[in-house]
């Protein structure tokens, strides 16, 4: 049946609140979890559900994404027809009108041979069925299923996304915006099933007319007219559109629980996969409750803490609550808590540097200069 459907990975995220990891890679490309990217979360939900073709939209300067999709390979999708497509042929930030890029590239929704069309972003991480939620789409004969969550910290989490104002039918009434000022919530999961067709006509419908510069405006302004039905979501979800939502995130898939559930045997994540020794820990380093990376010596102290690959944790060094990057050497008795630092860092010895554990601190690179 998903052979029967589309797979487009819109990348319209706004950035504002992440810059700090943002400001030479797209947030889709941001490293999580010891190995991964944040896209390969929606690409092997996709893939794992049989779509084989995926078109992703983007914005200029995505270089990192494109070096990390490579042909697709990772997700089986280094096809010659269909498979992974790659478009980011314009200058408008798609936070702001993404329809440019569609009807830029409209010849590509022309030629999919595929009825169905599962419209995505990438900042929402989660293990998904996509099987179920199309069974449930066209046995419902509606125009458009938008997938949601029902959470209970809505204040704590998920500012900023989609607010789902739905009825005892799971029609969609409103669709606002969550403002942190209540505990319970819909959190729209930025997740849209419909026809082709119709995705084609909202894109020229934007362009006729002029009065919409995005799909999601579109829909949210046309729920009179269009029937538009919700799909509730149980599992875990997190949503990325932050620095701290990001180090919350990241620190919650220490929970063995939390881990087991996203990155399941029978929908696995895949990545772009590098050739690596295993991680090296000397007799005097102590690791509690980490995710270590290939490649990496481990002479100090690591406690509740992500480090990716090819990462040097020096003799005497002690992290603790901290994610680092690849590449990263963190000097002899240096001390770090609640430290975010991006690819290529040198943490000076006996450098001590402190963030909070709602506000991390990040320490961007400058070609290994030493902090």
């Amino acid at each position: 049946m998903l052979k029967n459907c589309l797979g487009i990975i819109n990348l319209d995220e706004n950035e504002d609140k992440i810059r700090e990891l943002t400001r030479n890679r797209p947030l889709a490309s941001i490293p999580i979890a010891g190995r991964y990217r944040i896209i390969d979360f929606i690409l092997s939900n996709l893939t794992n559900a049989g779509v084989e073709s995926i078109g992703i939209f983007s914005k200029m300067q995505s270089r990192s994404l494109m070096d990390h999709l490579s042909n697709g390979r990772p997700w089986d999708l280094n096809r010659k027809i269909d498979g992974l497509r790659f478009f980011n042929f314009t200058t408008t930030d798609p936070c702001i009108d993404d329809i440019t890029n569609f009807a830029n590239n409209i010849e590509y929704l022309y030629k999919a041979r595929q009825e169905y069309v599962i419209f995505a972003s990438s900042y929402m991480i989660c293990n998904i069925d996509f099987k179920n939620i199309l069974k449930k789409h066209i046995e419902s004969a509606c125009d458009i299923t938008m997938v949601y969550k029902k959470v209970e910290d809505a204040d704590q989490s998920f500012y900023g996304c989609e607010a789902l104002n739905i009825d005892e039918d799971g029609n969609v009434l409103s669709v606002g915006k969550n403002i942190g000022n209540r505990k319970n919530a819909n959190v729209g999961m930025g997740i849209y099933i419909m026809k082709k067709e119709l995705l084609i006509h909202i894109i020229n419908e934007c362009v006729s007319t002029g009065h919409h510069r995005k799909v999601k405006s579109y829909i949210y302004n046309s729920l009179d007219k269009l029937k538009v039905k919700s799909y509730e979501f149980k599992g875990y979800l997190a949503c990325i559109n932050s620095l701290k939502s990001y180090y919350k995130g990241s620190m919650e898939l220490l929970d063995h629980k939390i881990n087991k559930e996203l990155f399941s045997l029978e929908r696995p994540i895949y990545t772009k996969t590098n050739d690596e020794i295993p991680a090296r820990y000397t007799n005097d380093c102590v690791v509690k409750n980490s995710i270590i990376g290939n490649g990496c010596l481990i002479e100090g102290t690591v406690e509740n803490c992500i480090i990716f690959r090819r990462v040097k944790v020096s003799k005497g060094a002690m992290l603790k609550d901290c994610i680092i990057l690849q590449n990263c050497i963190i000097g002899q008795n240096a001390k770090l808590y609640n430290i975010v630092t991006d690819k290529y860092v040198d943490i000076g010895e006996y450098k001590e540097l402190r963030g909070d554990i709602t506000i991390p601190l990040v320490v961007e690179n400058s070609i290994r200069k030493q902090y």
